[in-house]
């Protein structure tokens, strides 16, 4: 039996909170939400009751995921065309591909801090 149940959430340290916040937010469709009383800056975005990115502001930039140990974390959507015109609309460069031998189509684009978010959508036959 595994350990793991599900992945709970991700956390991206930004030096421009409300970029990010912004791209979450208004492109993804994620909702700010409640937050513990931290002493620093942050927000909890969530998708319907479950918080699943964590933002903490700092005051450094860093450097961007594609190529470091975690390159990039990915996101199950609903519908893959709102999604592709919303990332069409922010002008933000991203690349649309489809997993071969399955009916899954994805879309990785960067946020404002470099990180690398994966959008898959799975479709009818996701394991071919």
């Amino acid at each position: 039996m595994s350990l793991i149940r599900a992945l709970d959430h991700i956390n991206i340290r930004t030096a421009d909170l409300a970029a990010t916040k912004a791209f979450l937010v208004d492109v993804l469709g994620l909702a700010e939400g409640w937050r513990p009383p931290f002493p620093f800056p942050g927000a909890w975005l969530y998708a319907g009751d479950k918080d699943v990115v964590h933002l903490v502001q700092v005051d450094k930039p860093a450097a961007d995921s594609a190529g470091s140990s975690l390159d990039h974390f990915a996101f199950d959507i609903a519908d893959y065309d709102d999604a592709l015109a919303r990332i069409e609309k922010t002008g933000l460069p991203f690349r649309a591909t489809a997993t071969p031998g399955t009916s899954v189509r994805q879309i990785f684009v960067r946020d404002p801090n470099g990180v690398t978010i994966e959008l898959n959508w799975k479709g009818p036959t996701p394991r071919g």
